[in-house]
C-alpha cells in the first residue's frame, strides 16, 4: 500500500510540474559558469525538476549504501557474538531468534 501511494504523489507531483511548464513556454536569459544563453522556460523548468530529483535519488542511494554496509557489520558482530556464546555453553533463546530472524527478510 506504501508503495502504491508513492507512485500516486509521482504522478500527481509530474503532472504539477507538466501544467506549469507548458505553461511558461517564454525564452528566459540563462546565466552559465562561462557566458549566456537563451533558452526556453520550459526546458529550463523541466531540466531543474529533473536534476533536483537526480540529485535527491543521489543521497538517498548513498544512504541506503551506508545502512546496508551497517547492516552487514552488525550481523556480523551478532553472528561472532552467538559463536562465543555457543563456545561457553550458553545458548540464545528461541524468542531472540524469531525476532531477528524477522529483520532479515
Amino acid at each position: 500500500m506504501r508503495g502504491q501511494t508513492y507512485v500516486i504523489l509521482a504522478i500527481i507531483f509530474v503532472i504539477i510540474v507538466s501544467i506549469f511548464a507548458v505553461s511558461n513556454v517564454g525564452s528566459v536569459e540563462v546565466s552559465y559558469l562561462f557566458g549566456t544563453g537563451q533558452a526556453p522556460l520550459i526546458l529550463v523548468i523541466l531540466f531543474s525538476v529533473l536534476m533536483g530529483g537526480v540529485i535527491t535519488a543521489s543521497a538517498g542511494l548513498v544512504k541506503i549504501i551506508r545502512l546496508q554496509r551497517e547492516r552487514k557489520q552488525l550481523q556480523t558482530e551478532r553472528d561472532q557474538l552467538n559463536r562465543t556464546l555457543e563456545e561457553y555453553g550458553l545458548q540464545e533463546s528461541q524468542a531472540s531468534d524469531t525476532n531477528t530472524d524477522s529483520f532479515e527478510k
